[in-house]
């Protein structure tokens, strides 16, 4: 499977919200309440102008996204770097490796060599069976849980991007 990526643009916002709406169902049924798992179209197209959105497609069809929330933005992450959010893959194509490869190349292309980071964070709910495991999997590390209030415990993760811009 040949990926190709873009940010995405407000002509993009349908087949997001369709690929949203898909993605994050199995998110209502464990009780987690993501801002995505209710996404209409005005919160997508909210999305797109807020934060860096790309799009992952194979032959011109969208098969997955990931966000980045930058530390200067309107929802940062815990930690002054790029918080990573959004992060969806078209649950009808299977286990094909898509959002493996979709992480890979954000951390490798955009983290590491076009923003130089010394390091990516991401939340996920205390309540999902199995994206706490696949993040640590993936070298991400926990280091703090917060109640935000929507029922559930966010678990943050971290992971060394450039670990030569780590200060001491």
């Amino acid at each position: 499977m040949e990926l190709t990526y873009r940010q995405a643009t407000l002509k993009d916002a349908e087949n997001l919200h369709h690929l949203i709406k898909l993605a994050y169902a199995s998110n209502r049924e464990y009780g987690i309440n993501f801002a995505a798992v209710s996404a209409d179209i005005d919160l997508i197209e909210h999305h797109i102008k807020t934060n860096i959105c790309y799009l992952a497609e194979e032959n011109g069809k969208l098969v997955g996204t990931i966000s980045l929330r930058m530390p200067w933005g309107l929802q940062p992450g815990p930690s002054g770097v790029p918080h990573i959010g959004w992060f969806a893959v078209d649950p009808t194509l299977g286990k094909k490796g898509i959002g493996s490869k979709i992480l890979e190349w954000l951390e490798t292309e955009i983290l590491q060599d076009q923003l130089k980071v010394p390091f990516v964070t991401l939340g996920t709910a205390d309540k999902h069976p199995w994206l706490a495991d696949m993040y640590t999997r993936k070298g991400y590390q926990k280091f703090a849980e917060k109640d935000l209030g929507k029922g559930h415990i966010t678990y943050y993760f971290k992971k060394i991007i450039r670990e030569d811009l780590l200060q001491e």
